[in-house]
């Protein structure tokens, strides 16, 4: 799914759109499952007793507030947490109906950085360090492919140095624009 293009500015392009790595739902599957199996085995033996229907509906009513709220809620975050590289800015829009986002200049980060366990190289995930000129470094956990975007952010960092340098050198000696 592509990153919404009135959310960008003029001459704005996407160069990488992602979510979260998928492991941070290998939880919410564990919980599914588990829940289904444990709900179907309690509902057959339920089926022998005088009031197995009620005990059907109790089953079925837990089942589904367990699977909707330790599974539905983490998909759905999942899939509304968006980390967004652009030729300008880097973008992270999280939440479902409440929204937090943050947006950084690509002029303004001073460095980047990366780390991946054993397990996430594996996985080809990692957690992304973003050192911006005013705050605290940013870290974003479970990036996919964190080190190409982190080649991809250190190269943008550099295209912006280069044009303000090219900048600074087309000015004319009464302060003027070329």
């Amino acid at each position: 799914m592509a990153y919404p293009d009135e959310l960008l500015v003029e001459d704005e392009q996407v160069l990488v759109h992602k979510h979260p790595h998928p492991k941070m739902l290998a939880l919410p599957v564990l919980v599914f499952l588990v829940t289904v199996g444990l709900a179907a085995y309690l509902a057959a033996l339920a089926r022998d007793l005088s009031w197995a229907t009620v005990a059907w509906i109790v089953i079925a009513v837990v089942a589904v507030v367990v699977v909707g709220w330790f599974t539905l809620v983490p998909l759905i975050r999942w899939r509304t947490t968006h980390f967004v590289v652009t030729n300008r800015r880097v973008l992270v829009r999280e939440g479902v109906l409440s929204r937090q986002g943050i947006d950084i200049p690509m002029g303004r980060i001073n460095s980047v950085q990366f780390r991946h366990t054993l397990v996430e190289r594996m996985l080809g995930c990692g957690t992304l360090v973003i050192e911006s000129a005013s705050d605290e470094p940013l870290e974003f956990d479970d990036v996919p492919g964190v080190e190409e975007v982190h080649t991809l952010l250190y190269t943008q960092m550099a295209d912006v140095d280069e044009r303000r340098e090219r900048r600074s050198y087309d000015r004319h000696d009464d302060g003027g624009w070329r």
